[in-house]
């Protein structure tokens, strides 16, 4: 069953904390400063709110109920979402499905996370791989850009292409953790992570929150509100990873198959997209999952970044908030801020950044395990 087949779900509201390094604030702050901003902007008061998602990955278990009764302790449903880095996609799913089968009208999905020392679950399940205390996550992408390079002729500068266009983009960005342009010169010359990496080619450790209003039409009809803000989601795909025959390359695969299910659903293809918010948390991954999903052909993801094909203003802006390496990704909230970011664009609201006439827009998020979603919103009116 597609969304097409159930009634709409919009997100009517949005609201963030800015990405920032670890600091003294709590997460109880950051968690309610961006869900005051999301009621706010879509014109609801809290007791509206009938159900709750609040996606992490990092913090202990159930902190919903503590951060959101400084609202008002009104009894509602509170669901909580660990889904890796895609913990706030999984949970936007939830409550899209929640509006869409008609057992909520308004649903809020929070995202929130401070860096804290948690561990994968991956050791404990006794399959792990020969090399696992050897590669680190992003020893794993290093060496994939290695062979991106190798299997396209692209060069390693020309990556890292991807990090000046991002950087320049979240640095237009109020809510980026990184709000800085850097030169090809910066990005090569930084601290060396790993293979080709510099620190400014990943992203980088943090905190944060973001938060989504969404909501059926009748719904905000009842609090005398319209669509003419609204985006509307038009597909939700998500899928988990399978036995694929080269291994090394499964977040690419499952971004395709995860990719190619909400393009079918939403009876689009990538030509009609105008925005994409990508999990890019290092250069390679935004040239991998292009192809992937077909906004390049492969192999060309890197000549097409190099005309601008993907630049703010180009035939598709691709992470025109800064991404996961200049926004940031603080885990539990980047799945959420994504489509806010997204909803923003559609709104025509992202001044500097804004890419004019965008009326799509696709966000995606993997997280390790291996998971993938993929969400398409189009303008509602």
């Amino acid at each position: 069953m597609a969304l097409s087949d159930l009634r709409p779900a919009y997100v009517a509201g949005i609201g963030l904390h800015r990405y920032q390094f670890a600091s003294e604030t709590t997460y109880v702050e950051l968690g309610l400063t961006a869900v005051r901003a999301a009621l706010q902007d879509a014109g609801l008061p809290w007791p509206a709110v009938e159900s709750a998602y609040v996606a992490k990955a990092l913090l202990p278990m159930a902190p919903g109920r503590p951060m959101l009764r400084h609202l008002g302790a009104t009894g509602i449903p509170i669901v909580h979402i660990e889904d890796a880095s895609a913990s706030g996609s999984a949970a936007f799913r939830h409550a899209v499905m929640e509006i869409a089968a008609g057992f909520a009208e308004i649903v809020l999905v929070v995202g929130v996370d401070k860096p804290m020392p948690v561990g994968r679950a991956e050791g404990l399940a006794r399959i792990g791989g020969l090399a696992d205390d050897a590669i680190a996550p992003f020893t794993h992408f290093a060496l994939l850009a290695d062979a991106y390079a190798a299997r396209t002729g692209a060069a390693v500068e020309d990556i890292a292409l991807v990090a000046v266009k991002n950087h320049r983009n979240g640095a237009a960005n109020p809510f980026a953790q990184h709000q800085k342009e850097r030169t090809l010169d910066e990005i090569l010359n930084g601290n060396r992570v790993s293979g080709v990496f510099t620190s400014l080619q990943c992203t980088p450790v943090g905190e944060g929150a973001a938060a989504v209003i969404v909501a059926s039409e009748e719904g905000l009809k009842r609090h005398g509100l319209g669509l003419d803000r609204a985006a509307r989601v038009v597909a939700s795909a998500g899928r988990s990873q399978r036995v694929y025959e080269d291994s090394t390359r499964y977040d690419a695969v499952l971004t395709e198959e995860t990719a190619s299910g909400a393009f079918r659903e939403a009876g689009l293809d990538p030509a009609d997209i105008d925005i994409v918010e990508l999990h890019d948390a290092f250069t390679v991954e935004e040239v991998e999952y292009l192809e992937a999903m077909g906004f390049a052909p492969e192999g060309q993801a890197v000549p097409l970044l190099k005309e601008g094909a993907f630049d703010i203003g180009g035939r598709c802006a691709v992470s025109p908030s800064g991404g996961l390496i200049a926004m940031g990704h603080p885990i539990g909230p980047t799945g959420v801020g994504q489509i806010a970011e997204i909803t923003r664009q559609l709104r025509g609201e992202a001044g500097t950044r804004q890419h004019v006439g965008a009326r799509t827009g696709l966000a995606h998020m993997v997280g390790v395990g291996a998971v993938c979603y993929v969400h398409i919103l189009a303008k509602a009116s």
